[in-house]
């Protein structure tokens, strides 16, 4: 997903403005609710199956195409939303042969007035025509849409990211994030010789009279709208099997022609984040559409079964390593964190863009325990631990519902912080590890809210973790453990914290073991041996004697 940062700079000065919501002063219009609710056009219908069907004419920067929807009746309703942002229009859409009416809702919202009567319980279909100019990303994959570029020897070189601004700035569908299609099929026709690669297995390719090619790629698995992608460029291919949990998975890459050599060394980083993510985590959720890594003109996304990279073959975040703790330059950070998403994203996928946390905490989290699967625990705690600098508690992770608004940078940070936290109060490693492969079988394929995600860890843990994440979660106040500790008595309470809060933390007297106290918000007395404390460095809180 996307990572919002460049530098110390961009993280100071990019970043901020690019997650402020629409409204800055929290003043939602009606094109907010379009896009970010479940609407009563939307809520009767169940997505099943897309297949898209578009020409990208390199030369104009324009596409022209279709998208066929297949959908459940689930209650009686006439008129359906579909999203289609400006300036590319809706031309005609059709059921059982019928042109039917339609028109525009806001400025990205269109609603389709069905003739047909839709009964519950029938699968139907609407086939919906567009055409015109995509946005043009201004930023990718911050500020995303259609990048448009050339490689080297002046071919096109086009990709697509759409997270958060959503993927109907270049195809209409469903463009919210609680249903997805079962299955989706991808057709994209490109000029002679260019190659297009989206989603899933390439199942067929046409050549036409003129040279141009449509390119038909085909995913058996659910997939969220913003996974879907289109990357095009003259591709060099190159391919490579692992031996997984789930049996023989096909890896498959495509860069161009001229890092083709960079690319086989460095890439080699795949197999070794597989085997680290399909230990914590459990089986690569996709093994039907395979894996595949593809070089594109920006920086990088977690795009389903075809995770885009463009880190220019070299460890780090671009060379750098985010915790300063020199571990980040170790390994290739697009390879890791945006692979991780294939868990945490594209296998357990929020229903609101307010919850990305759950994408962003988990994948973040996720890179500390690949340096500890191949650096030791030690390294993957002070990786993580030094992360901790970027976070800056301005505003709580989870933002409104309802409007389309993602969380501030702190998803990351703080959130991969928050989980790092709550492996040391369960304190029993093997359960941990069950508890992150237990959500990816629970909710495998699965869109989820964080309700769902706490009460897991909470009931998997032994312990109602609640507190603690309404606290990080829904505050910027980091709980601050108050004491004193004279003469062998410990007086300790945590404040700067929500009323109730519980947390226990684990705490050395005079250079002894670790071992758990358990503070509340009221004072809590008792008897110790030794005169110095010291907090554990892997809970994330304040100090206050």
């Amino acid at each position: 997903m996307r990572i919002f940062i460049y530098s110390i700079f961009l993280l100071l000065s990019l970043c901020p403005c690019v997650l402020v919501a629409q409204n800055e002063n929290g003043a939602y219009t009606h094109d907010d609710t379009l896009r970010g609710a479940i609407t009563p056009e939307r809520a009767w219908w169940d997505l099943c199956f897309y297949q898209l069907d578009v020409n990208v004419d390199v030369e104009k920067r324009s596409l022209s195409g279709s998208n066929q929807i297949d959908y459940i009746v689930l209650q009686a309703a006439q008129v359906m939303q579909i999203d289609l942002q400006a300036p590319l229009s809706i031309d005609n859409v059709i059921q059982d042969g019928k042109n039917l009416t339609f028109k525009k809702a806001g400025q990205n919202a269109w609603l389709v007035y069905l003739s047909k009567k839709q009964e519950k319980g029938n699968r139907e279909r609407v086939q919906v025509y567009y055409h015109g100019i995509p946005r043009e990303a201004k930023n990718a994959p911050w500020d995303g849409g259609f990048s448009w570029a050339k490689d080297k020897k002046g071919n096109p070189f086009v990709a697509t990211s759409c997270q958060g601004l959503g993927a109907s700035v270049w195809w209409p569908c469903k463009d919210h994030m609680y249903d997805e299609p079962d299955s989706m099929c991808i057709r994209v026709t490109v000029p002679k010789n260019l190659m297009d690669v989206s989603n899933g297995r390439l199942r067929k390719e046409e050549t036409h009279p003129d040279g141009s090619k449509t390119f038909e790629w085909f995913v058996q698995n659910p997939i969220n709208n913003y996974g879907v992608n289109v990357n095009i460029a003259d591709y060099a291919h190159f391919d490579d099997t692992l031996q997984g949990e789930k049996g023989v998975l096909s890896l498959n890459y495509y860069v161009l022609p001229a890092n083709l050599e960079k690319a086989k060394k460095q890439f080699q980083q795949v197999k070794m984040m597989l085997r680290a993510f399909e230990y914590w985590f459990g089986p690569y959720p996709f093994y039907e559409d395979g894996y595949k890594l593809v070089e594109v003109p920006y920086l990088g996304m977690e795009h389903q079964s075809s995770v885009t990279y463009g880190n220019r073959y070299t460890n780090g975040y671009l060379g750098s390593d985010l915790s300063g703790s020199g571990w980040g330059r170790k390994w290739d950070f697009i390879i890791v964190h945006e692979s991780g998403h294939e868990w945490f994203a594209n296998n357990i996928t929020y229903k609101d863009i307010a919850d990305m946390w759950l994408h962003e905490s988990f994948t973040c989290y996720s890179e500390c325990l690949y340096t500890e699967f191949y650096f030791g625990k030690a390294a993957g705690a002070e990786y993580m631990t030094g992360l901790r600098k970027l976070i800056e508690n301005k505003t709580p992770m989870i933002p409104d519902y309802n409007v389309n608004k993602e969380g501030p940078i702190d998803i990351y940070f703080k959130g991969g912080n928050l989980l790092h936290m709550i492996r040391q109060i369960v304190n029993d490693d093997a359960k941990w590890r069950a508890i992150l492969r237990g959500i990816n079988r629970e909710f495998y394929h699965q869109t989820v809210t964080t309700a769902q995600i706490e009460q897991y860890i909470s009931k998997n843990a032994g312990r109602d973790l609640s507190k603690v994440f309404d606290q990080y979660l829904r505050h910027t106040e980091i709980p601050e453990l108050e004491y004193s500790l004279k003469r062998g008595k410990l007086k300790y309470r945590w404040k700067n914290c929500i009323p109730g809060f519980d947390m226990p933390v684990k705490v050395s007297f005079d250079n002894q073991p670790m071992q758990f106290i358990f503070p509340e918000t009221e004072w809590k007395r008792e008897k110790v041996n030794g005169k110095h404390l010291e907090v554990d460095p892997n809970f994330y809180i304040g100090q206050a004697r």
